[in-house]
């Protein structure tokens, strides 16, 4: 079985190719391919865990008990009894993958499929006479993706005979005959080579401007989703749209009846030879211009400039996720480019009042031990100051708890390479976020000088698998699975010796889970306090997610566009 875009590890070299997993140039980018990237990653991760951790028993099993015939396991040189393996990776919501080979399986019994999926042969036995079929196709193993926005392929003619062949290329439906050539049949759409006409759902073709193919030409087939509209391509040249009001669940398909045929297909392994890379940055450059030309005005109430709306919005966030000091100054900083900008000097600008706000400095001071990696303390405060907040919040003390247990794994990592890492000067994740917190110019860096004395590490390690135990006890009577798999997953950390250099967990202990959690509980405190728990910009952020998400349905304008590419436009020095 191949997942989304991966390819055997015998498959031909490709420079898009990385640890069996493909991108097409022109998808680069894209949200439909992080979201591809992404089920690919976690389902390798899930797959090297298992692999490293090396049980009999089944995915999933957990804790104490289930080891008792086994040898327990050891993390830097103590024995523990907590986790057998990492929990299965769940798809709740599966990507559509893309197509990346023929499929055997899928085919006329006179085609032979070859380099593991990439050619196809006309292989028909000497007593098969022509007119026994009209032709013999073939579909490629998964369907053309529409939350790409634009789908093409290319497939080689490797034919050496220079006689008219009968190779058609293009797309159908799954449920469409493979007995005639693709065009022919109804949900179905083809190129034919003899005669360079287009076809579709019928045998009488129109005429094309790429006129007859044959042996060694280069065929591209590709479709835009958002414009329903389907083209060809020959040997890099683009030609007029072929087909309009494309839409259904549709696969590539090649079609061919002569002995000797033989045809090599590029799903993205490859470079292209035609431009498509051109094509989809217009399509992109097109979603843009219209975006840019979207008035603001209509949506604000009282009417106000782009520049001055994301400066309030800016100063909301800051305001709302306690960065007193930083909206202070930010407002400085406005006030006084808009005292440059006033034309009469005399006429006074009004300032913006900041006001000081006792809840702001409380929420600043547990959202800096968070970042420091002291839970503990965090929760110390929020209890203090918020007593309800927690226990009318489960879910965040869990993740707060789970947090606690990771900080100490990582502690204990660190402490084993300080002296490793003060030889090189390397840290093992990012630098701290420069605005993780306002007052002292606070760094989440944790000091390392004296730390790395055996006998604390050893009293760590121990303090670590029996809070680890006791987290265990705490919610082993929850019987929600997210809950188990949440703690399964931080129980694994203890399966390696140093977890910060394993590239299947060691994003558990980066530092941006603790900014994670530290918004959590600052929107929980938030809602006990009878305000939003989310920002005015997040949540302008989470509607226009929503929005995208919405316009990449049946591959519409949202799938050729993601905000990171239009924040990417926006100039590094703008002024707001």
């Amino acid at each position: 079985m191949v997942m989304n875009g991966e390819l055997p590890e015998n498959s031909r070299a490709s420079p898009y190719r990385k640890h069996g997993f493909f991108t097409p140039s022109y998808l680069k980018g894209s949200n439909y391919i992080q979201k591809l990237e992404d089920a690919h990653k976690a389902k390798q991760a899930q797959r090297e865990t298992q692999q490293q951790l090396g049980s009999g028993l089944p995915t999933g099993v957990t804790t104490t008990g289930s080891l008792a015939n086994k040898t327990p396991a050891s993390h830097l040189g103590m024995t523990y009894d907590l986790i057998e393996r990492a929990p299965a990776v769940e798809d709740d919501h599966p990507v559509a993958p893309l197509p990346t080979r023929w499929n055997k399986d899928d085919k006329h019994g006179s085609l032979e499929v070859l380099a593991d999926g990439q050619e196809v042969k006309y292989a028909a036995s000497r007593s098969t006479r022509e007119q026994d079929h009209e032709s013999c196709a073939i579909r490629a193993n998964y369907p053309m993706p529409w939350q790409a926005g634009i789908y093409y392929f290319e497939v080689t003619l490797l034919s050496r005979r220079r006689d008219e062949t009968t190779v058609c290329i293009g797309f159908s439906a799954k449920n469409v005959p493979l007995t005639r050539p693709p065009g022919w049949e109804p949900e179905s759409w083809g190129y034919h080579g003899d005669d360079g006409d287009i076809y579709s759902g019928h045998n009488v073709g129109k005429l094309y401007d790429g006129g007859a193919f044959g042996p060694q030409d280069i065929i591209g087939c590709g479709v835009n989703f958002r414009t329903r509209e389907a083209f060809f391509t020959k040997n890099g040249k683009d030609y007029k749209t072929a087909f309009r009001d494309i839409k259904g669940e549709l696969y590539p398909t090649v079609g061919m009846k002569k002995a000797g045929e033989h045809i090599l297909v590029n799903f993205g392994q490859r470079p292209f030879t035609f431009d498509i890379d051109g094509m989809m940055k217009r399509e992109q450059e097109r979603i843009k211009a219209a975006i840019d030309k979207t008035s603001i005005e209509k949506l604000i109430s009282p009417p106000m400039g782009e520049t001055e709306l994301i400066q309030q919005l800016v100063l909301q966030f800051l305001q709302h996720d306690g960065y007193v000091e930083t909206a202070r100054a930010f407002a400085e900083e406005i006030h006084a480019e808009k005292q440059a900008l006033q034309i009469d000097q005399r006429t006074p600008v009004p300032g913006i009042n900041i006001r000081d706000d006792e809840d702001a400095h409380r929420r600043q001071r547990i959202r800096r031990a968070i970042l420091e990696g002291e839970i503990d303390k965090a929760i110390k405060y929020t209890s203090t100051y918020y007593p309800k907040v927690l226990e009318d919040n489960y879910d965040v003390y869990f993740k707060l708890r789970c947090r606690t247990f990771v900080e100490m794994v990582r502690k204990s990592a660190e402490l084993s390479n300080s002296s490793s890492k003060k030889s090189n000067g390397h840290s093992f994740d990012d630098l701290p976020n420069k605005m993780d917190v306002d007052e002292n110019g606070f760094s989440d860096q944790m000091e390392e000088d004296g730390l790395d004395t055996q006998p604390e590490q050893d009293d760590l390690i121990t303090k670590t698998i029996n809070f680890g135990q006791s987290l265990q006890a705490e919610f082993e009577d929850d019987p929600r699975r997210e809950i188990s798999k949440a703690l399964n997953e931080v129980f694994s950390l203890l399966a390696y010796p140093n977890p910060l250099q394993v590239k299947e967990v060691s994003h558990l202990l980066d530092r941006k889970g603790r900014v994670a959690v530290a918004e959590e509980l600052n929107s929980a405190i938030l809602s006990s306090l009878g305000k939003s728990s989310r920002s005015a910009l997040e949540n302008l952020y989470g509607q226009t997610s929503v929005l995208l998400d919405y316009l990449r349905e049946d591959g519409g304008p949202g799938s050729l566009v993601t905000i990171q590419s239009v924040i990417d436009e926006i100039p590094k020095m703008q002024p707001f």
